[in-house]
């Protein structure tokens, strides 16, 4: 992965997943601190999905500027062969 939102997204994502799993598994032993687990891991999961979401957001906002500056140059150089 080249995107280092999407490398942190996924790890944070991953990292959620597993930590609400072992605080199902906490809870289902009967330990205490249970809640910690998953409360961290609720929040990881969200932040992860969070860069995840974010990352391709500046994707597609990336394809739209070089668009846009393509249509520039082409108005552009279009301008410029009129103008000759």
């Amino acid at each position: 992965m080249k995107n280092r939102f999407v490398k942190r997204g996924v790890i944070a994502f991953v990292a959620g997943i597993a930590l609400n799993v072992i605080g199902y598994i906490m809870k289902d032993r009967g330990m205490d601190l249970y809640g910690w687990a998953m409360i961290l891991g609720t929040i990881l999961f969200g932040v992860g999905f969070l860069l995840i979401f974010y990352s391709l957001v500046r994707k597609v906002e990336y394809q739209g500027i070089i668009e846009e500056r393509a249509e520039d140059a082409d108005k552009f150089s279009s301008t410029n062969l009129e103008a000759k």
